[in-house]
């Protein structure tokens, strides 16, 4: 029975397996090979990277650190969690395992754009002309023309982030009709911002932009931000008995324990916030809390 296994081999679930290896505890991380993180061509704010870091590389890196202090990765992907007498039972696509203690770091997935086709998202994701992240990469898009595929509140919400790096912003929506109240309506006039009838299909790349067809013609971008929301990986730990909230996130208390005891939770799946640094913050909690729990049970000795 290992001490804690780990779901989830994003920046949570790593910094999480580097802190508790370091604990001398017995370490499982299962990694379904989609971390979020790997699909970033570049960050510029993750602090002590001056020059930026891929996605992949910094993953990679965290994977060498963790597996230098003996925590064990299998790429799998976990079917099943239960809560048992013991600890949990994790099941996977081949095989399944016993811990004391088990950490939900399976994050969460953006909703694309509909009617994108794969090979072209990736693409243009790679070169920069379609991003997730106003937080993140705002910056990279200053003075730049970007359009914002959204509505409703969450969309105009976006689109006003983004006027703190540009005037240029289109808000388009993805369907027929934008779904925007007077109040909307009155924010992005004030904010400048032009709003496009959908829908919005027909993506290209042309000259270094991504081009749209919306409801008023072809148009073209430096950047696109989808603003279609976030799907919470959450179903494990819930079907463990773990309460989330109405959109997905689990609900946690100031260890990041869930409602079970014994299982804890980091990362985008606990507040979707897209940020790799507030991810291992949350995974360096939940390590410790995890050791108190299991020390708790039976003391730590070498």
């Amino acid at each position: 029975m290992d001490d804690c296994i780990i779901i989830g081999a994003g920046p949570a679930g790593l910094t999480a397996a580097i802190y508790l290896a370091r604990y001398h505890l017995s370490i499982r991380l299962l990694d379904s090979g989609d971390s979020r993180a790997a699909l970033i061509p570049c960050t510029h704010n993750h602090a002590g990277f001056p020059g930026g870091i891929s996605g992949t590389k910094l993953l990679d890196r965290m994977r060498e650190q963790a597996r230098d202090f003996g925590a064990i990765r299998e790429e799998k992907r976990v079917e099943h969690l239960a809560r048992v007498t013991d600890g949990f039972t994790v099941g996977t696509d081949s095989g399944t395992y016993r811990a004391r203690t088990a950490l939900i770091a399976t994050g969460a997935v953006n909703h694309r754009p509909p009617q994108m086709d794969e090979a072209l998202h990736d693409e243009a994701l790679a070169r920069g002309l379609l991003r997730y992240c106003p937080v993140c990469d705002g910056y990279e898009v200053t003075d730049k023309r970007i359009a914002v595929i959204g509505s409703g509140n969450h969309g105009t919400r976006e689109a006003e982030f983004l006027r703190g790096y540009t005037k240029a912003i289109t808000l388009i929506a993805p369907l027929a009709e934008h779904e925007l109240d007077a109040e909307c309506r009155t924010r992005l006039e004030e904010a400048g911002v032009a709003i496009v009838a959908g829908p919005c299909d027909g993506y290209a790349i042309h000259e270094d932009r991504l081009t749209v067809q919306t409801g008023e013609g072809r148009l073209a971008f430096d950047s696109v931000y989808p603003a279609l929301g976030l799907h919470m990986r959450s179903e494990l730990a819930v079907e463990a008995g773990a309460k989330a909230t109405d959109d997905g996130c689990l609900v946690v208390d100031d260890h990041l324990e869930t409602t079970v005891p014994g299982l804890f939770g980091a990362g985008d799946v606990v507040i979707g916030l897209d940020q790799i640094s507030h991810a291992m913050g949350q995974a360096g909690v939940a390590a410790t809390a995890i050791r108190n729990h299991l020390a708790a049970e039976r003391p730590l000795r070498r």
